[in-house]
């Protein structure tokens, strides 16, 4: 199927419109805060370019979900951009939709972008066919992958359902699998301590990213993170921005962080200080009274 590029034949049309009616805008900043009127009547007018079909009908004329996906995918590989109203159609195939969108995501060598763009409309369709593949995904994963990444906030949207089936591959799962798993399962109630245990050992590691792990632990809600992040805290080595988020993990189960001042010498608390409006004392503190950046 030809690709369509409705970006290019929109920036004519608008183009074409603005000329027209310049006279009805007072400003180049009035004409932007048209543009998404003009757009609405640019879907709703026949185009030449289409036949004399409105382009926001256009895709309205096939109901066969494994074309409509290839034709997507075919967008990517062509590196056209791909239309809103392509997408809609698909979604509105529901349930055909959902299966052919799931092969698509079995396709290693079909583009990310196409990838990503299957779980995003998985996600809208509130699929869980795809949560066993997500969840494998996660097992032997590079920390930095934002086709994981995608897929580990779809499993959050799965619920309750998808919590048995991550906590029995967690095990499995390397340390970026296992602290992206964490993040979901840190939303749900740890009865055996499971969750709990991986976290205090990974908040460990050499490598760790304290801040983000100590958010999980805060919000999964386990008293028995604070002797491990008080210790954390404690750690003079430990920069400002892992301390702030630290200190608000062990606030939150209920504890009393520990005390610690900084000052322009550590890189983080500067860059932080140049962004707070009140005026800081030499000691690091605020001439209002506060406290954030103690």
């Amino acid at each position: 199927m030809k690709c369509i590029d409705f970006d290019k034949a929109f920036a004519r049309y608008a183009t074409q419109w603005f000329r027209e009616h310049a006279k009805e805008y007072r400003n180049y900043d009035a004409m932007e805060a048209a543009v998404p009127d003009v757009y609405e009547r640019f879907l709703d007018e026949p185009a030449d370019f289409l036949a004399h079909a409105k382009p926001g009908e256009y895709f309205r004329q096939w109901d066969d979900a494994k074309l409509l996906i290839d034709w997507m995918e075919d967008y990517y590989k062509q590196n056209v951009p791909v239309p809103d109203m392509l997408l809609n159609r698909i979604t509105e195939l529901g349930e055909a939709a959902e299966k052919r969108l799931y092969a698509l995501l079995q396709k290693e060598r079909t583009p990310q972008e196409a990838r990503m763009t299957a779980v995003s409309l998985l996600g809208e369709l509130e699929s869980t066919l795809p949560m066993q593949l997500y969840i494998s995904w996660q097992l032997h994963r590079e920390r930095d992958d934002e086709l994981a990444d995608a897929a580990c906030e779809r499993l959050t949207q799965m619920g309750e359902e998808a919590v048995a089936p991550m906590r029995a591959f967690l095990d499995d799962a390397n340390d970026a699998g296992k602290e992206a798993l964490c993040s979901v399962l840190s939303h749900y109630d740890d009865e055996d301590g499971k969750v709990l245990n991986e976290l205090l050992r990974l908040i460990r590691l050499p490598d760790a990213n304290v801040a983000t792990l100590a958010g999980y632990l805060g919000r999964l809600g386990d008293e028995r993170a604070l002797e491990t992040l008080i210790d954390l805290a404690l750690d003079e080595d430990r920069g400002y921005l892992d301390y702030i988020e630290l200190r608000s993990a062990i606030e939150q189960l209920g504890g009393d962080a520990p005390e610690r001042t900084f000052d322009e010498r550590d890189p983080e608390y500067e860059a932080m200080a140049r962004l707070q409006l009140p005026d800081r004392k030499q000691d690091g503190t605020e001439e209002n009274g506060g406290d954030y950046l103690q």
